[in-house]
């Protein structure tokens, strides 16, 4: 078996076993999640990451491409305790470098401890410990990564749901998960799928009945478009948005965003709505988060961890944001009506159609 060394920014290399070959860079990060780890690998999110899973087995049923969220993987490498050949024969086949039979939970401590930090990967035949190394010393910070919206966006626009008669949405792809997009089209919405650097005009010419951002990977300052477009339409045009979006969202309209120490990743992030009292579990993927709403937009759900604010509403704007990911794939789907009161804020000649509970 060949060598597989992986050197953190603390200063450790550690040494596992070599499952798909190549060098790679990136931040390391972690997710909790016991399941879903194909809508994980290919969610747009973790562009320029390195994915660590701190559920020991990873593949254990295998993978298909009708739970793929976008149309590749986007984390940089994989680290794991134990991945099967099914998952590593993918990575290898898509060109990304993982690695296994690493103690994940000290991976995780290190984390958790000394927040997302820097990494180099080096797998593969005659690779070194100083290959890793070297890997390291090139990578950057995230919030470095300045153009990091054009590798995971949309070129041109696409147009979904081009026959569906309930509201126009222009979703604005900072790195959408397919899902977004499929449970807007299950409440019968027109999706046009816009670049994340889409003109005023542009979206003008779709005449939207609600603007939407997407989630997406890095740093939300660095989505200047996006903040652009919001601050732009939010006077006459409902906005929503998810994950980054409510970031971008927030950055647009006052508030203030900064980088968490090691972020929310996993499918059981408790989520208490102020109003309600009600609990929700959610997925979540994002290293980001808004630290002040500023004063158009008020805090209406936090997560119960650590109190960030995990929903927003406009106080004099039609604005309605998750930072959780309410479509979730994976994980638990206990949020899904925020896309019915998302399309409720369109124009009532186009109110969304009611779906099954169990759809």
């Amino acid at each position: 078996m060949n060598p597989a060394y992986v050197a953190l920014e603390s200063g450790h290399v550690l040494e596992g076993r070599a499952r798909a070959p190549g060098t790679a860079r990136g931040e390391l990060v972690f997710t909790t999640a016991y399941t879903g780890y194909e809508e994980s690998l290919t969610d747009p999110s973790y562009e320029e990451q390195i994915l660590t899973f701190s559920y020991p087995l990873i593949g254990n049923y295998g993978v298909r491409e009708d739970r793929f969220e976008s149309d590749r993987i986007h984390p940089r490498a994989v680290l794991a305790r134990e991945l099967t050949d099914d998952v590593a024969d993918w990575l290898a086949s898509e060109g990304v470098p993982a690695v296994d039979h690493l103690d994940t939970r000290d991976v995780v401590t290190d984390v958790r401890e000394g927040g997302a930090m820097k990494c180099g990967i080096a797998v593969g035949e005659d690779i070194t410990p100083d290959d890793a190394r070297a890997e390291l010393e090139q990578c950057e910070a995230m919030s470095d990564h300045t153009e990091i919206g054009a590798q995971v966006s949309v070129d041109e626009p696409v147009v979904r749901g081009a026959d569906n008669d309930g509201p126009t949405v222009a979703l604005v792809d900072c790195g959408a998960k397919g899902s977004i997009v499929d449970s807007l089209l299950a409440r019968n919405a027109t999706v046009h799928v816009l670049p994340h650097d889409v003109s005023t005009a542009d979206v003008e010419a779709v005449d939207p009945d609600v603007l939407f951002v997407s989630n997406g990977p890095g740093d939300p300052v660095n989505f200047e478009a996006a903040i652009d477009l919001v601050q732009a339409f939010v006077e006459d045009t409902p906005v929503a948005g998810i994950c980054l979006g409510q970031q971008i969202v927030a950055e647009a309209l006052g508030g203030v965003t900064e980088k968490m120490t090691f972020g929310h990743r996993g499918v059981n992030q408790p989520v208490l709505d102020l109003e309600s009292g009600r609990v929700v579990m959610t997925t979540q993927n994002h290293g980001y988060t808004v630290a002040e709403p500023g004063d158009h937009l008020e805090v209406t759900q936090i997560n119960v961890n650590d109190d960030t604010p995990e929903g927003l509403d406009g106080i004099e704007y039609d604005v309605l944001t998750r930072q959780y990911h309410p479509e979730a794939n994976p994980g638990p789907e206990d949020t899904l009506d925020f896309f019915d009161d998302v399309l409720a804020m369109a124009t009532p000649r186009r109110s969304p159609r009611a779906i099954p509970a169990d759809d």
